[in-house]
């Protein structure tokens, strides 16, 4: 994975002023990526300049990006460029949406960058609502959604099926919280664009679906449009390789999410920005979601603790079968509780969170295995369930204890400064790696 983004959080978002007429900087920069579409090009183009020249208040520019074409591409292309001010012709000479995407978006200095397919099977309607949120400042990212309630989509069973399929592999897999991520209907703010893209490894057809992922993970607002759409049935789209090349991203992209080998803190924004950084007098900042996300971690844990117990229980006796059967799952539940219910990226400060993570272990065991000892004073041999009943109300009083020691003191939230302190030490500078 490439690393090399410059180092500092974002600027906060700010509404991007009008662009005078006439303007060299265009606030808008929609990218039409090709390949071999000489037949399709030139309507394609004068439909969306006459679109925009009637409805988009804002300056414009239309960049053809050339993937590596064969036929008379290049020719329409430069032709177009020609004729309308607004539109530039860029060339390739290696083929890959993402490819194309990520080096004009790179070199664009327009501070609203779009992409659309040559097809135009998206309304152009939708144009104006997927970019003014990032034109307000409200949103970092917007893409356009085939699979929200009020889109109206005509398309075949086949193409749908994939569709559908895709976005719940995403949403099982990476999480994913966005509803469509094939959609070639996509905008980014670019100083946004800077940082990301540089982390994105695909130049092919995943490369906007490990953009967005990406995004979502370090907390950028991502913006849905449903839009309305229509199947081209003259898509060169290869479905089976195309599908098989994104599977192979997905497990790429969620390993190096597991290992935290990005460094998605890159993509903060100043302390304020969100509104999540905004105190309320009398509720401690993100406790219900906290709360949410432990009961959860502690929930799988717990259901892991007494599997294990159990299996431990055939060979060992019940003292030293629940302190190995707490052990294994306090670590795996300080690490996902970390991760998922804290928010901790990085593996800065992780030897020291489990370290304290054993003290808190340590609690729970003394709760348990007092339960357990109190259990056989009172009752002499008490039967499997009997135990297992007296080990479920001890863990539940562990819980409550290991949540508020877990949120005052493994993982605190620091703020002397105002700074959010639970990504720990990644937001101290570093050298790219």
């Amino acid at each position: 994975m490439r690393t090399d983004t410059p180092w500092s959080t974002l600027p906060a978002r700010e509404h991007l002023l009008a662009a005078a007429v006439g303007a060299p900087v265009p606030v808008l920069d929609v990218v039409i990526p090709v390949y071999n579409e000489e037949k399709d090009l030139e309507p394609c183009v004068l439909r969306l300049h006459d679109h925009l020249t009637r409805t988009f208040p804002y300056g414009f520019r239309i960049t053809v990006a050339d993937n590596a074409s064969t036929d008379r591409t290049p020719r329409v292309a430069a032709a177009l460029a020609s004729l309308l001010p607004e539109v530039r012709s860029h060339r390739l000479e290696e083929k890959g949406r993402g490819r194309a995407l990520g080096t004009v978006w790179s070199h664009s200095d327009a501070p609203v960058l779009a992409y659309m397919d040559v097809d135009l099977s998206t309304d152009l309607n939708a144009l104006l609502p997927l970019v003014a949120p990032l034109i307000s400042g409200h949103s970092d990212l917007a893409i356009g959604s085939r699979l929200s309630r009020s889109s109206r989509v005509v398309r075949g069973s086949k193409r749908e099926f994939v569709s559908r399929a895709y976005n719940l592999v995403l949403r099982s897999s990476l999480a994913a919280g966005f509803s469509d991520a094939q959609c070639g209907f996509k905008a980014i703010r670019r100083e946004v664009a800077e940082r990301l893209l540089p982390m994105v490894e695909d130049t092919g057809w995943f490369f906007d679906t490990e953009m967005l992922v990406l995004a979502e993970r370090a907390g950028l607002r991502i913006h849905e449009v449903p839009v309305d759409w229509v199947d081209d049935p003259d898509s060169t789209v290869h479905l089976v390789r195309t599908a098989a090349d994104d599977l192979k991203g997905v497990w790429r992209v969620g390993r190096a999410l597991a290992t935290g080998a990005l460094p998605l803190d890159r993509l903060a924004r100043p302390f304020g920005d969100d509104p999540r950084d905004r105190a309320v007098p009398g509720v401690p900042r993100g406790l219900a979601g906290q709360l949410v996300g432990f009961c959860v971690v502690g929930a799988l844990s717990t259901l892991a603790y007494l599997a294990l117990y159990s299996l431990f229980r055939m060979g060992l006796g019940p003292q030293t079968a629940n302190g190995a059967a707490l052990l294994v799952s306090a670590v795996a539940n300080t690490a996902a509780n970390r991760r998922l219910t804290f928010g901790v990226r990085g593996r800065g400060g992780a030897v020291r969170h489990q370290a304290q993570g054993l003290v808190v272990f340590a609690i729970g065991l003394a709760l348990t295995s007092g339960s357990l000892a109190g259990l056989g004073a009172a009752s002499g041999q008490a039967s499997h369930s009997t135990e297992l009943a007296v080990l479920i109300a001890a863990n539940l009083a562990a819980t409550v204890l290991r949540f508020l020691l877990f949120r005052a003191w493994v993982f605190p939230d620091r703020r002397p400064d105002g700074r959010d302190d639970r990504r720990g030490p990644a937001h101290a500078p570093r050298s790219a790696s």
